[in-house]
């Protein structure tokens, strides 16, 4: 029987909140969230996962604590910085983000995490039509780990136009969330369009004027829960305790055509043919894959 903890709304004008929903089916998922481009907070979808309650500060400074990451210059080893994670503070907080890339770094957590949360019909990230270099500019499994009085440093849209999943694996994580149609009040870069040059934390109304008429809307996400939103939604992130995220990018139908034309610019940089290649190769997987789509229930 389908719960449902928190009162529906259509993320159109105006939104205000966020739905927090248990026991949902796929089906239901998909009709309700993903294809009308809504997000929501899934209480208990990472209920089974061997991973939940294992993948804490401690796990990771014992089993990948010797290992190296460069944050802001600086290169730190992972014990160093979950020793400065648990002793974060808002006056002097821990260096943020501080990300892992679980295929990079430690591929053998990947299993700790399934049954996988698809975003479609299909998991067209993992389809066997769509190698990984595709992804380049972009990691696709990655722990997020934070200490109090941290915050992510820009509101933004997701690289490539992808779709969001977040997992709270231990603690909590405050997100600050404006829909899209907020976006002509966020003043986006105009060398990067999916980067908002406003200070959300602490905004100069002076410089950006019309951010008085834009409405955040702020929601924590609690140890086990998992929170879906779709490309478009702009987010930044407030830490208030020591925490741990996984997170997980997808795609699906209504995302795919800006991804491919986006992943082509990426490797512009490198290689006129090489972009040309990926953008005739990701149009062309993508019609197997909407065909797909059509074939599969629910």
């Amino acid at each position: 029987m389908l719960q449902q903890e928190a009162s529906r709304t259509t993320f159109t004008k105006a939104a205000e909140s966020i739905d927090r929903r248990s026991n949902l089916s796929r089906k239901e998922l998909i009709k309700e969230y993903i294809e009308p481009s809504r997000p929501v907070i899934l209480t208990d979808a990472a209920d089974q996962w061997p991973g939940m309650g294992k993948v804490t500060p401690q796990f990771i400074k014992e089993k990948y604590g010797h290992l190296t990451k460069k944050i802001k210059g600086v290169e730190y080893n992972f014990s160093d910085l979950i020793d400065r994670v648990l002793a974060s503070s808002p006056e002097n907080p821990a260096p943020y983000p501080f990300n892992i890339n679980v295929e990079f770094y430690c591929p053998e957590m990947r299993k700790e995490f399934k049954p996988e949360i698809v975003y479609g019909k299909v998991d067209r990230i993992n389809h066997p039509l769509l190698p990984r270099f595709m992804m380049h500019g972009t990691e696709v499994y990655e722990f997020f780990i934070g200490g109090r009085g941290a915050s992510f440093p820009f509101l933004h849209i997701d690289e490539l136009f992808l779709h969001n999943q977040l997992t709270q694996l231990y603690g909590s994580k405050e997100f600050i969330m404006f829909p899209p149609d907020q976006t002509q009040y966020l003043y986006p870069e105009p060398h990067n369009p999916k980067v908002s040059q406003v200070d959300v934390l602490n905004p100069d109304y002076a410089k950006h004027p019309l951010f008085r008429e834009a409405r955040p809307i702020r929601v924590t996400i609690q140890q086990g829960e998992t929170f879906l939103f779709p490309t478009g939604w702009w987010h930044t992130t407030q830490i208030h305790e020591p925490c741990i995220s996984l997170g997980r990018c997808h795609l699906n139908a209504a995302n795919w055509s800006d991804f491919v034309r986006d992943e082509a610019k990426v490797w512009k940089r490198r290689s006129s043919m090489m972009s040309l290649a990926v953008l005739l190769y990701g149009k062309a997987i993508g019609k197997v894959m909407d065909l797909q789509d059509v074939f599969i229930k629910g």
